[in-house]
């Protein structure tokens, strides 16, 4: 964090300007678990401009099939992201998935996102690189994205990940610049996230640098995403990982979760950037 010179008093640190991004439904979830959460384009739009309007910058996308399933199909994606900018034009920066949740192969995972030429994306690196594809025929793959300037955020579930990443970053399969997400929790564990799972992922050092960002399952995920940012990462909240108030209660919406924390983000020095802000951590002036 950098200081700014206060014309009446001494240097006072600048914000710590953040990724807020937004995760509203995930691809496991139904309504019977939560009643407001956006599986349709027309609900996707109206989440976007809720959270837009609360202080996110990033809107993390999952899109269903004609019987509510989870799928990677571009021209889903196409519809809804569609809706989404005839919202919130580009007020936020739209990330893809290519989670599998056991559909989806490295391969076909890879060809869904280049039938979408998203400007963002989540890749496991747990699934990207399972062996179902070539290390060779993954490094093409992440380059056409470095040379269309994706913004990229690799998920990391644990450690063993993250170390993964950083092998394949010295072996140049994966190109800079990029982002990642530190998962705390998972879908269907009785024991909820907390802070200290983070310690479990410290900060990329050495010949690897890149931003970081948290998300968390469970009614701890305001106090995860507050650890984070207090020790300068970045966060992703929403209903793909949690329904519940930090009081266990049920939240009403994605936009309520991201307006706690926002309210919360104060006390740390912390503020959302915007989109465009968002936009040029990771491209590159053409011409």
């Amino acid at each position: 964090m950098t200081s700014q010179t206060s014309a009446t008093g001494p240097a006072v640190p600048a914000p710590h300007q953040i990724m807020l991004a937004v995760a509203p439904n995930g691809g496991r979830h139904t309504r019977q678990d939560h009643p407001n959460l956006p599986l349709t384009p027309a609900a996707l739009a109206a989440a976007a401009a809720e959270c837009l309007e609360a202080g996110a910058n990033l809107l993390h996308v999952h899109v269903r099939d004609h019987q509510g399933r989870h799928t990677l199909d571009a021209a889903a994606y196409h519809k809804a992201f569609t809706a989404i900018r005839h919202e919130v034009g580009d007020g936020l920066v739209l990330q893809t998935t290519t989670e599998a949740i056991g559909q989806y192969t490295a391969p076909q995972q890879m060809e869904a996102v280049r039938a979408l030429r998203p400007g963002a994306v989540s890749l496991a690196v747990a699934e990207l690189f399972s062996g179902a594809a070539s290390e060779h025929e993954v490094a093409t793959f992440l380059a056409e994205l470095a040379l269309d300037q994706v913004l990229v955020q690799y998920i990391l579930y644990s450690a063993d990940d993250q170390r993964h990443l950083q092998a394949l970053v010295q072996r140049e399969i994966v190109p800079l610049p990029f982002w990642t997400l530190y998962v705390l929790g998972r879908y269907g564990q009785p024991r909820l996230s907390t802070p200290q799972d983070l310690l479990a992922f410290p900060p990329f050092s050495g010949p690897v640098t890149a931003p970081w960002a948290v998300c968390a399952f469970g009614p701890g995920e305001l106090r995860c995403a507050l650890a984070a940012v207090a020790f300068g990462g970045h966060v992703r909240i929403g209903f793909e990982n949690n329904f519940q108030t930090p009081n266990g209660q049920t939240a009403t919406s994605n936009a309520a979760q991201v307006r706690q924390l926002v309210a919360a983000l104060g006390t740390l020095g912390a503020v959302p950037m915007s989109a465009a802000q968002l936009r040029a951590t990771w491209q590159q002036p053409q011409g």
